[in-house]
């Protein structure tokens, strides 16, 4: 998203950001921070007045040192990591200071855990970010955690952004905590685009007990702060990465709108044979992704959130994880998973999607075209399973095995299909086939009671309600 998007009228700079904090009588809190230098304590003390919100700074570098105070870790840059640290000293920050000044004061306590990159590393350098808070004095605490990914090639330009975004996680608590648009478009203030990456966002404690968190997961997509983001059938928002590292990766693109039996059938069908591709260690850890674009969601010149958490809420009803992702192209979306596992890819689609794979649209932004934009589909070993389709008019069953590329393509579509990068799955009934989403509204308006054979029941609400709409 261009920085004119998503950012207001007039920016105050990371500067300005932490002398308000700094002159503010009513904060003060503590920092903590791990892996990375103390970047973002940094701030408070090159500008002045530090004394009016700094209590304490720490950076327990050592591991020994860390696990003396925080307990012992499995993985030190992680979601569990940062809540120990939360706890640790937000727990002291009230003990020590709640007694003296704990009428007039909202106290927070800002953590982080951080990999940057290190002498002669190459490997992925992000981090976790958290700030424990009282939204009013005397208040229980609320939390705000965030996922970072840190692209800058140099240490140092990691380490200069890992400050400002923490500058910006802590300003936006404080100011912008009941926005959520404004919240998550200033976390990233100050940064040129690509610099940073925030793939999770999430909400919790006193003030956030209804608040879903799955709103965050759509709105760091929306704004261009993440390509994709993922959350389990109980509605978890989850980093990606680390929930799909060393997982194979099964992934239905779709709208879902609604949500069909047809749907189910191409994930089993689909499941059967991917199963049989994966080593013997890998095949009860396989992950199903049920994937809703963002060009899925518009309606108008914005996104419907309402939209969003029924297709979402229909999903995870039948026990599917879910990623919202604004990868239109399907290399793209091959590269985010490949990124996130090692394992094998694959894409489960029709054969209407399959048909735009060939389209120059999809690759006009590639200075190698529609070989380029395949290579990079197919760079990892991602396979892609191709559901038949039925014409109405002539009743032909067109398959993977029989669709007709493009003629100029007719030769490079059969290498994929006998390399096995290109598989054919059943329709599990033809049945199946006969009917499409929009189908499904205009029964529903006419009260053709058919349509609840073509819908899982934990979806009839979610169709009824968006026939209407759709349209409309």
């Amino acid at each position: 998203m261009g920085a004119g998007n998503r950012r207001r009228a007039v920016t105050p700079s990371t500067y300005d950001k932490a002398l308000e904090l700094n002159l503010d009588p009513q904060v003060y809190g503590t920092f903590a921070e791990i892996g990375a230098g103390q970047e973002t304590g940094n701030w408070f003390f090159r500008v002045s007045g530090a004394a009016g919100l700094v209590a304490k700074t720490i950076s327990a570098y050592d591991m020994t040192m860390s696990d003396a105070i925080y307990g012992r870790a499995r993985r030190y840059v992680s979601a569990a990591r940062l809540s120990a640290m939360l706890d640790h000293e937000y727990a002291i920050l009230l003990e020590r200071l709640g007694p003296k000044r704990g009428a007039e004061t909202t106290f927070f306590s800002f953590c982080n855990t951080v990999r940057a990159r290190g002498y002669q590393d190459d490997g992925e350098c992000h981090g976790w970010l958290g700030i424990r808070f009282q939204m009013n004095p005397g208040d229980p605490p609320s939390d705000i955690i965030l996922h970072v990914r840190l692209l800058d090639a140099r240490t140092i330009d990691q380490m200069e952004a890992l400050g400002v975004v923490g500058v910006n996680l802590i300003h936006s608590a404080i100011h912008h905590r009941g926005h959520l648009r404004k919240f998550v478009q200033s976390l990233v203030d100050n940064l040129a685009p690509g610099r940073v990456e925030v793939d999770l966002l999430k909400f919790t404690g006193h003030g956030y007990g209804f608040f879903d968190n799955r709103l965050c997961a759509l709105q760091l997509v929306e704004s261009g702060l993440t390509d994709a983001t993922m959350f389990l059938p109980n509605g978890e928002v989850v980093q990606p990465a680390e929930a799909l590292y060393r997982h194979p990766v099964l992934l239905l693109r779709g709208s879902f709108d609604p949500v069909m039996n047809l749907h189910l059938s191409m994930l089993e069908q689909a499941r059967a044979g991917f199963s049989q591709s994966l080593a013997d260690e890998d095949r009860d850890k396989a992950i199903e992704l049920c994937e809703i674009s963002m060009h899925n969601l518009l309606r108008g010149s914005g996104v419907d959130p309402v939209d969003f958490l029924d297709r979402s809420d229909a999903l995870q009803s039948l026990g599917k994880t879910v990623l919202v992702s604004r990868c239109a192209e399907f290399h793209r979306i091959a590269a985010f998973l490949n990124r996130c596992t090692k394992k094998p890819v694959g894409i489960v689609l029709s054969i209407g999607l399959l048909n735009e794979l060939f389209k120059a649209k999809w690759s006009e932004n590639l200075a190698g075209g529609l070989l380029e934009s395949f290579g990079r589909l197919f760079k990892e070993g991602v396979t892609l399973h191709v559901f038949p389709w039925k014409n109405r008019k002539t009743g032909e069953l067109v398959t993977a095995e029989t669709f007709l590329a493009p003629e100029n393509c007719r030769h490079l579509y059969q290498h994929f299909v006998e390399n096995d990068r290109i598989r054919g799955i059943s329709c599990g009934g033809e049945s199946l086939l006969a009917y499409t989403g929009r189908d499904v509204c205009r029964m529903i308006l006419a009260g053709d009671e058919h349509w609840r054979d073509l819908v899982p029941e934990m979806a009839w609400t979610m169709a009824e309600r968006h026939a209407q709409l759709r349209l409309s």
